[in-house]
């Protein structure tokens, strides 16, 4: 009985520590002339901190879209936004073109909520555990939630420009394309056959239009 006890006493005591520090500590605006490290950016020191460090007006103009995608994410994480450092936020900007689209990727560090401000967004994500897909048509003042980590994708398949505003779950929630992890790189074209079922000729035509090597 006394050991089932102590153990959410010690439990409270280890907690205690962060919740203390949570409380008596406001914001850690990041000194991006430091190194980002796991648990975020150094705070920078409070006599230097200021109003335009939880400002940014990076979002209101849009992307462009002229690439092979026909699509454009302007970020405000904390390497351009410090002051959500700490604060488990970011958020972004997404442009996409007729016929644009953000191919297949994963946030590892970030959940994503995108809400659409403008034209038509077909989106969707898949499950780790059975590859099932949830998919849907957005329109505009439609939102969804894509998962921590699962891989995404959104495609403007109307007759506009699609735009869309997005939050994350994270102050810098990282990004992988999974066609440019495959094909953008110098991995032996023998390997990627392998691992994609891709014959030789798809494998460095993808390469070539990516920017691979191999």
């Amino acid at each position: 009985m006394a050991r089932t006890m102590l153990l959410p006493v010690l439990l409270s005591f280890l907690i205690l520590p962060f919740s203390a520090l949570a409380l008596t500590q406001d914001f850690c605006v990041a000194d991006l002339s430091c190194s980002d490290t796991p648990a975020g950016y150094p705070c920078k020191a409070a006599g230097s901190v200021s109003s335009g460090d939880f400002y940014y007006h990076g979002l209101a103009a849009a992307g462009n879209t002229t690439n092979l995608i026909k699509a454009a994410v302007t970020p405000a994480f904390v390497g351009q936004f410090p002051g959500v450092n700490g604060l488990g936020i970011s958020g972004a900007r997404l442009d996409i073109a007729v016929g644009g689209v953000v191919p297949l990727h994963t946030h590892p560090a970030a959940s994503e909520l995108l809400f659409v401000v403008e034209g038509t967004i077909l989106a969707g994500f898949i499950t780790s555990s059975s590859n099932t897909v949830y998919t849907k048509t957005l329109y505009k003042g439609d939102a969804m939630v894509f998962p921590q980590g699962l891989l995404h994708y959104q495609y403007n398949g109307g007759a506009s420009t699609a735009v869309a505003f997005v939050a994350f779950s994270g102050p810098n929630p990282g990004l992988q394309i999974t066609d440019y992890a495959l094909f953008a790189n110098n991995l032996p074209s023998a390997v990627v056959e392998k691992v994609t079922f891709l014959d030789d000729a798809q494998v460095k035509k993808l390469k070539a239009v990516l920017g691979g090597s191999g």
